[in-house]
Parts: structure tokens; C-alpha cells; sequence
């Protein structure tokens, strides 16, 4: 019943193919289900999470070893199997293939090629071993700064020269976007001396901004890298972007009323907290698209630059809020 997989072609590093197991239980899908357990008691495999149902080679079902174990006696393997397996092609990158996984909730990841031919399972442990991997570098590349896992791991050790190589650039940027910044304020230099009130909130509608459009970011950033674009979440983000300013606006206005006793101010913190939220939404999304379509790696300096223009942004729509409202 269960036999060896055996292929002559080579995988591709960091693909579902590198990461499946080829020893793993087979069967047919009329196999008794006492006679496969038994069968695989007495043999040794890379991956025992499932059997694989095959038919001339092809998949037709995988059965976990919990539906084997609590299957009445009589019971044949397609009475057990799951006819609908996840499955991905040899080729598909590895964090496409354990995306693929999370999403079924499979105890493992079929591997067929285009003829339906089963090529191998990818292990629990293994798709656990990956995700990790993607998320470690997703972080990163987050940063700004970092390529790949394997870069990361090399920054602990590399020279001063290098270190200010990886973070100088975007840094600059920072400085750049902080510069601009400061002759905003001072153009508003009359508006804070009136009312100094004024600018003990601009901390906080620039972190508010910083960190809705931060969220958005990275789920932007993690659906491309799994092939989920831009356009299938701009609606739902774009309201959220909104939704959430809305609720952080409430939540301010009578907060800085009482602190202030100034009505107007509070209503000018709210609404800049709200439009600030909402543009940071878009902004969050538009630089990692933007990148993409110039045929960068939209995780690259999309963190670093969102931050400046959120910045630049939400200082200015607070201070013309100040402005029209305020005086």
C-alpha cells in the first residue's frame, strides 16, 4: 500500500517542492483503513500527518491520522479522506504554499504537478519552520534596511561600514522629512504663541496617523507578498482608515475639551485626528502599489517614507484645522 516517491529532477530552493517530504504513507482510496495503519506500523516515514490517497499516482484525497484513527473498523480510505485537499504546484514559493495551508487548516500540504501526479507532502513542522522564516523577513524588509533572512542574520557580525550602508539612506530621509517639519511649525509661529494649547497635541495626532497607517501597511505589504493586491483591499481598508479616525476623534474631542476648555481647539484636534487617520490609510497603501509597479520590492523603504509623508501630512491638516477653526 504505501510506496517511496522517487523523482529525478532537482527542486528550486525556497519552493513547495524543496520543502515536501517524499516518504510519506500512500494508499488507494478503497484501502481498508485497519489494513493502511497496520501496514503503517511497520515502516518509517519523513511525514506520517496524513496518507495521501492515490489513484495511478494522482492525489484524490488526503486522510489525517485522527479521522484514520476514529473510523469504524469496515471503514475504506474514501470514506475517511478529505476529496478536496489544499495542494500547490512544485514551483509555488514556499510562503504562498504555507499561506495556502493556513488558510484549509490541513495537517499538511500536498505538492502535485499539472497532471495531478502527487510529488510530496509539506510537513506541519516544516510549514511552521517557514512561516516563521517569511515573517522574520517581512519584518525586516519592514525596517527598510534588510534584504533577506540570511542578511539579517549577517548584520549582527558585519563592519560599522556596512551597518551605516543599510541605514543611513532611509535615516536621511527622516532628516529630510524632520527639516520640512520644523518650517511648517514656524510658519504657524504666531498661531502657537497665541495659543500655546496648540501644540501639545501635534505629538499625538502625528503618532495616531503614524501607526493606523503602520497597520495598514503591513497587511498591504503581506497581501502582495502572497499575491493579494492593492485593489481587493482599498474599499475595506479605506473605510477602516476612516472608521478608525472617526473613533479616535470621538474619543479626543471631549478629552481635550475638558483639558483645554477650548471647544474649538478640541474640535480641531478631532478632525485632523480623523482626516489624518484616513489619509494615512491611503498613503499606506499607494507607496507599497506605487513601488511594486516600479518593480521594486514594495517592503523596501515603504516604512521610512510612509513615515515622513504621514508626518508632513497630518502636521498640515492639523494646523489648517487650527487655522479655519480656531483663529
Amino acid at each position: 500500500m504505501s510506496e517511496l516517491l522517487a523523482f529525478d529532477d532537482e527542486p528550486e530552493p525556497r519552493t513547495a517542492l524543496w520543502h515536501a517530504c517524499m516518504r510519506v504513507p500512500t494508499a488507494a482510496p478503497g484501502d481498508s483503513v485497519t489494513a493502511v495503519l497496520s501496514d503503517m506500523a511497520t515502516k518509517r516515514y519523513d511525514c506520517a500527518s496524513v496518507v495521501a490517497v492515490l489513484v495511478a499516482g494522482r492525489l484524490v484525497g488526503v486522510a489525517s491520522i485522527e479521522r484514520m484513527f476514529g473510523a469504524p473498523g469496515c471503514a475504506a480510505l474514501r470514506d475517511v479522506m478529505d476529496p478536496n485537499p489544499p495542494a500547490v504546484r512544485p514551483d509555488t514559493h514556499q510562503e504562498r504554499a504555507a499561506w495556502q495551508a493556513v488558510q484549509h487548516g490541513e495537517p499538511g500540504l500536498a505538492v502535485v504537478d499539472d497532471d495531478g501526479r502527487f510529488r510530496g507532502l509539506i510537513a506541519p513542522q516544516q510549514l511552521l519552520t517557514v512561516l516563521l522564516q517569511e515573517h522574520e523577513e517581512d519584518l525586516s524588509r519592514l525596517g527598510g534596511f534588510l534584504h533577506s533572512v540570511e542578511t539579517t542574520r549577517e548584520t549582527s557580525v558585519e563592519s560599522v561600514r556596512r551597518r551605516l550602508w543599510h541605514r543611513v539612506p532611509w535615516l536621511l530621509v527622516g532628516l529630510l522629512g524632520a527639516m520640512v517639519s520644523a518650517v511648517f511649525m514656524a510658519a504657524f509661529e504666531v498661531t502657537l504663541e497665541a495659543n500655546v494649547a496648540v501644540a501639545y497635541f501635534i505629538p499625538g495626532i502625528v503618532y495616531l496617523a503614524d501607526a493606523v497607517g503602520t497597520q495598514t501597511e503591513t497587511l498591504a505589504i503581506r497581501g502582495l507578498s502572497v499575491g493579494v493586491g492593492i485593489r481587493r483591499i482599498v474599499r475595506r481598508e479605506a473605510l477602516t482608515g476612516l472608521s478608525v479616525g472617526a473613533l479616535l476623534g470621538a474619543v479626543m474631542l471631549p478629552v481635550v475639551s475638558l483639558m483645554t476648555g477650548d471647544t474649538m481647539l478640541a474640535v480641531a484636534v478631532a478632525a485632523a485626528v480623523l482626516a489624518a487617520s484616513a489619509i494615512a490609510t491611503i498613503v499606506a497603501m499607494v507607496l507599497p502599489w506605487l513601488l511594486q509597479r516600479l518593480g521594486k520590492d514594495p517592503a523596501f523603504g515603504s516604512g521610512p517614507l510612509a513615515t515622513v509623508v504621514q508626518d508632513l501630512l497630518s502636521i498640515m491638516i492639523y494646523f489648517a484645522a487650527v487655522t479655519a477653526l480656531v483663529g
